[in-house]
């Protein structure tokens, strides 16, 4: 475990993600990897990491395969003695659907937390470009906050980001740090991602880190990508523009809660 007063380096990945989950499975393994020889604490992954699917054949598939899933992160956290957030991968949901599920090992390989995607993507991005994701994605139903290294992480996923009351919700939890895996199409992320990610960073005074998807997907999707590392002041600490890989970014968490006890946004609440 790392002192409670030492600084951390945080790891966010971006990857290109297809329908071949063992493949996607490789490369993130690799970029756990990458990451922990450049001295990561905490690796974070991608939204759909394991599986771009083009089918719901291919969800469905992918979700049978979920311990496959849970038991690889969980040896590569241990092997590589690192925190891991999970992006998210399918899981079977009761009602014949999937969920989009995120899952945090600590550095023995535990599994510390799981979230299911709470808020689903059904939009209209454009007249060419929709989606339904509760057609075939169940979502959750509780936020979830977890503690690792004496640091307590709020856990989402991509469309969440669009929900500050979540994030409120979380801060309170005690949250000094947010997840938002994501896999952002191109046109809201041009028009949304930075300023979004970085007013959920402000509001909370909480780092925030966000892994993405990133290029064409089988099936013609394309991803913003664009992962970030902010830090509570909202300045931007690490970004990966275009292309699979990792950023790191060390961090001064006394810093950071220094900052809440000068600036107390999260105990200044007006509606009860």
């Amino acid at each position: 475990m790392t002192p409670a007063d030492a600084p951390l380096v945080f790891a966010v990945v971006q990857m290109n993600s297809t329908t071949v989950l063992e493949d996607n499975l490789t490369q993130a393994v690799d970029f756990i990897g990458e990451a922990a020889a450049g001295g990561a604490d905490l690796v974070a992954l991608p939204e759909n990491f394991s599986l771009m699917p083009d089918t719901d054949r291919q969800r469905q598939d992918a979700a049978q395969r979920a311990g496959e899933v849970e038991a690889l992160l969980s040896a590569a956290a241990r092997d590589q003695d690192v925190v891991i957030i999970g992006g998210s991968t399918p899981f079977p949901a009761e009602d014949g659907r999937v969920t989009n599920t995120c899952l945090v090992f600590d550095r023995s390989g535990k599994r510390i937390g799981r979230y299911d995607k709470m808020h689903l993507f059904d939009v209209s991005v454009s007249p060419q470009e929709s989606y339904r994701e509760s057609a075939y994605i169940a979502p959750g139903d509780r936020p979830l906050a977890v503690t690792v290294d004496d640091l307590t992480i709020g856990i989402t996923i991509c469309y969440d980001l669009r929900f500050p009351e979540l994030y409120r919700a979380l801060g309170v939890l005690g949250a000094e740090i947010f997840s938002v895996p994501s896999a952002f199409t191109v046109p809201t992320g041009r028009a949304h991602w930075h300023t979004l990610l970085r007013a959920r960073a402000v509001e909370n005074l909480a780092w925030v880190l966000a892994p993405a998807q990133v290029g064409t997907h089988p099936g013609g999707r394309e991803t913003f990508g664009h992962s970030l590392i902010i830090d509570p002041w909202g300045s931007v600490l690490a970004e990966n523009a275009d292309g699979p890989g990792v950023i790191l970014a060390r961090v001064d968490r006394n810093w950071a809660r220094e900052k809440r006890r000068h600036f107390p946004v999260l105990e200044h609440k007006v509606l009860k």
